[in-house]
């Protein structure tokens, strides 16, 4: 089934539920008028469906490959990668003295949602390179800055993120790549680094590799590791490619899903870097990348949440199995409907909360608050392990409705399955970002959580006029998770992570609920029919979740590895 972009649905979000007016009512973000944010929808929409979406297929039965050294991809990518580039797409919320758009951060994620339902490979690349610009415009020397973001916001480069090594996975302290000064501002960096995403193509003009490594003098764990950017080919003042860096991908992965996106070994030999923020300063700089990316993920899941629902939809409006009554296909059966209902309100609920995020992030940014920023933080984590988790959830179900079919992968309802199953581990796992959001983010004991639960349950308060049951249940979850969030403040670090994903598994669903009831106050019937399944169907498993997280870790710690053996 082709894929339909969904321009209207952001446009409703954006206007009853996350409120985009309020980041077009700061001088930053003044250009974002709803005028404005319409047209680059359906323009977003159009590239979506024309150019991208019939690259899915192609992408995944022709994977990219590495002959003789050169990354050769899939094919139609290059020709979709020029049209995302020349469209301006990459450098959407980029800075606009470096030729960037200078948009909110809310309206790229709309437009990426709906890139990575049409083809998550290939989105793949350009949120790579969303990211790097972010890092550089944060911790970037004003040469480098100079020198590298006009390339990559323009597409004509594209970046790369450079952490994990063999013996250094989650562990990032743990790399051993090292960073030799060369006494006239370069290093000379020397390592093996894996899962580098998008580390070759055959259509950009140079990869620009952000490379975490070790200096010299470096102290041991996070503390001693730098940033440096290390390009493919080593470009000249004014920005021309010149001789071939000390660099190669070794190999690439034979992975489960995402095909058409090259995922490397590379292997540094000395290869020529510029430092990037203070020495031993480069976790700082990566972060920024990384929370850029870990919204920017977990709308990818969200995208194939969307396209995978598509496709089951369609599917089941025209298969015809058993005695069904209406149409006589299989959408009339009871547990079909409520596997499509699942699918369509889990993913609304999740693109309601990454959209949340991303107008906290630039609220933060247009008025350098100290609110907005703790509220981006404390949603950063939420988004993308829910938006992942959603992914990997409507994906299988989708499988599910298809029946053996969904097995066949030329219905490529399969495809949808293996290529979102990743998003959960990479830019940290949806574990770590659990941990994050219970350990870090509650630093403040808990503030910046029960700001966003006074919103919910005012806004619970609000819609009681027409809405008496819906608003009550959200109401009292609300209070729930403040409850357990003020329990969960006053633990020890090890209990905390025995019900931290869990725990924002319950944060998410209470979310998800005050998104669908804002959406049923200001929507149609059909809206409102969601809202009412979500709320009364799915709300209910805060209360579960939210016991396990108060067992705490005494009853899971005395599970010892010895008996998980027997």
């Amino acid at each position: 089934m082709p894929y339909r972009a969904i321009a209207d649905e952001f446009t409703f979000l954006f206007d009853n539920v996350v409120d985009l007016k309020q980041v077009a009512a700061t001088e930053m973000f003044a250009e974002a008028t709803p005028d404005m944010t319409s047209a680059i929808l359906t323009e977003a929409g159009k590239l979506c469906e024309d150019v991208l979406a019939p690259l899915q297929r192609p992408g995944d039965t022709h994977p990219a490959v590495l002959e003789n050294g050169v990354v050769r991809t899939s094919p139609g990518f290059a020709e979709g990668y020029r049209a995302i580039a020349e469209g301006g797409w990459i450098g959407m919320s980029a800075p606009q003295d470096h030729g960037g758009l200078g948009l909110p951060m809310a309206v790229t994620t709309a437009v990426n949602e709906m890139m990575s339902s049409a083809c998550l490979s290939l989105q793949l690349n350009p949120l790579m390179s969303q990211g790097q610009i972010e890092a550089l415009e944060h911790h970037a020397s004003d040469e480098i800055k100079a020198l590298y973001l006009p390339k990559l916001i323009s597409g004509e480069w594209c970046g790369t993120m450079n952490l994990t090594e063999p013996q250094a996975g989650s562990d990032v302290g743990a790399l051993r790549t090292k960073a030799v000064p060369g006494g006239d501002g370069t290093y000379a960096i020397t390592g093996q680094k894996i899962y580098i995403s998008w580390a070759d193509n055959d259509f950009t003009e140079n990869v620009c590799h952000l490379v975490l490594a070790r200096l010299p003098d470096a102290v041991p764990g996070t503390k001693g590791i730098s940033l440096f950017m290390v390009p493919k080919f080593i470009p000249d003042a004014d920005g021309t490619p010149g001789k071939r860096n000390a660099l190669n991908v070794v190999s690439l992965e034979h992975k489960m899903g995402l095909h058409g996106s090259p995922t490397a070994v590379m292997q540094y030999d000395g290869a020529t870097g510029w430092l990037v923020g203070p020495e031993h300063g480069g976790m700082a700089a990566m972060f920024t990348m990384m929370n850029n990316a870990r919204l920017g993920v977990g709308v990818q899941g969200i995208g194939v949440a969307e396209g995978a629902y598509q496709h089951a939809l369609a599917y089941a409006q025209d298969r015809k199995q058993g005695r069904a009554g209406g149409s006589g296909t299989i959408i009339e059966h009871a547990d079909v409907r409520r596997m499509l209902a699942t699918m369509k309100a889990d993913t609304r609920a999740a693109r309601g909360i990454a959209l949340m995020c991303a107008v906290a992030i630039d609220m933060a940014k247009a008025l350098d608050d100290d609110a907005w920023k703790a509220r981006a933080a404390l949603l950063t984590p939420i988004a993308k392990a829910f938006g992942t988790d959603v992914g990997i959830d409507v994906a299988q179900t989708g499988v599910q409705v298809h029946g053996g079919m969904g097995f066949i992968e030329e219905t490529g309802a399969a495809q949808y399955a293996r290529d979102v199953r990743v998003t959960a581990i990479y830019e940290g796992t949806n574990g770590i970002q659990a941990m994050d959001l219970v350990a870090r983010k509650m630093m403040d004991g808990g503030d910046a959580a029960f700001a966003l639960l006074d919103e919910v349950q005012s806004a619970a308060e609000a819609a009681r006029a027409g809405h008496e049951t819906l608003a009550q249940a959200v109401w009292n979850a609300a209070e729930s998770l403040r409850e357990t969030t003020e329990w969960l403040v006053e633990q020890e670090v090890q209990d905390r992570f025995a019900g931290a994903v869990p725990y924002l598994r319950a944060f998410a669903r209470v979310l998800g609920a005050h998104v669908h009831l804002k959406s049923a106050v200001a929507g149609d019937d059909a809206r409102r029919a969601l809202a009412d399944f979500y709320i009364r169907r799915m709300l209910p498993e805060h209360a579960g979740l939210l016991a396990h997280v108060r067992a705490g870790a005494e009853g899971l710690m005395a599970i010892s590895p010895d008996d998980l053996a027997v």
